[in-house]
């Protein structure tokens, strides 16, 4: 279904990108970013291999993530240089203009490669992530995120864990909130036993030196450049709450939401059909 190969982005720091490409029309690509940052790509190769044929679908491994280059200095893991080494990646392939995803943490990555190169962005979908800023009350009263979230934080907090096995234990924690229904919890777990964790990234997210990737007034620039813009969510979504991918829609002339009942931060994994029906709509 995917061909996979190391392609260069950067040559000071050399950089390869790790990258899975579907058959199918170079000029109907759709470039997928994961979240994470320190996880890789595979998470979200389903149900987007289905768009296979239909579109040509690349899936890359960031920097410092899954197979792509590790071991760079702290300083050289930012989303500027992620958006720069995307630029260039879209450049190797020979794509123009791409349509573009972005996941959770790859959501605000890819608004920032929108805003920095509009040019090569023919549309953007934000899935599990916000235009918006999230406010600090915003999940206020649900206690049922915090029983859920509380593994998740119990861990990150564990002075006896740290690298790779510090991000996969969190991430197996926080399954049963990241995951809203029970019953597709099983297989998400396997999904992440097959993720290639890194944590390069986290070494500058733990020491609070880790620049933002959430662009300033990035609403006002979106709307400004008119990309067309699917705001992609699941209702029960704890990271991002669903409602500010509503309130984006009603700010931005361009962008529609969709907000996919049962569902949690991983609506893909929750409601497969409906996740993938919206974006196959959205780049019919």
């Amino acid at each position: 279904m995917f061909s996979e190969s190391l392609v260069a982005v950067s040559a000071q720091p050399a950089v390869e990108l790790f990258v899975a490409r579907s058959r199918g029309p170079a000029e109907r690509t759709l470039l997928v970013i994961h979240g994470g940052p320190d996880w890789d790509h595979t998470y979200l190769r389903e149900p987007l291999a289905e768009l296979a044929g239909r579109h040509r679908v690349v899936l890359p491994d960031l920097r410092g993530c899954g197979r792509s280059t590790r071991g760079l200095p702290g300083d050289r893991y930012t989303p500027a240089e992620v958006t720069d080494d995307l630029v260039a990646l879209l450049d190797a392939l020979g794509t123009p203009q791409a349509d573009v995803l972005g996941f959770s943490y790859g959501g605000l990555i890819a608004q920032r490669l929108a805003l920095a190169a509009p040019e090569r962005v023919r549309r953007l979908i934000v899935a599990s992530s916000s235009v918006l800023p999230v406010p600090p009350d915003a999940f206020d009263g649900w206690r049922e995120r915090e029983e859920r979230r509380a593994p998740e934080a119990a861990v990150w907090s564990d002075p006896e864990l740290s690298g790779p096995e510090l991000t996969r234990a969190a991430a197996v924690a926080g399954a049963g909130a990241n995951v809203w229904r029970p019953e597709a919890l099983p297989a998400y777990l396997d999904r992440l036993a097959d993720v290639r964790f890194s944590a390069e990234w986290a070494r500058s997210w733990r020491a609070g030196t880790l620049p933002t990737a959430r662009h300033r007034d990035a609403a006002r620039r979106l709307a400004a450049l008119g990309v067309p813009l699917l705001l992609l969510h699941g209702r029960q979504d704890m990271i991002f709450p669903a409602s500010l991918a509503e309130e984006t829609a009603e700010l931005m002339p361009a962008a529609r939401a969709v907000v996919i009942e049962e569902a949690g931060h991983m609506a893909h994994v929750d409601q497969p059909r409906a996740w993938l029906d919206a974006v196959a709509g959205f780049l019919s």
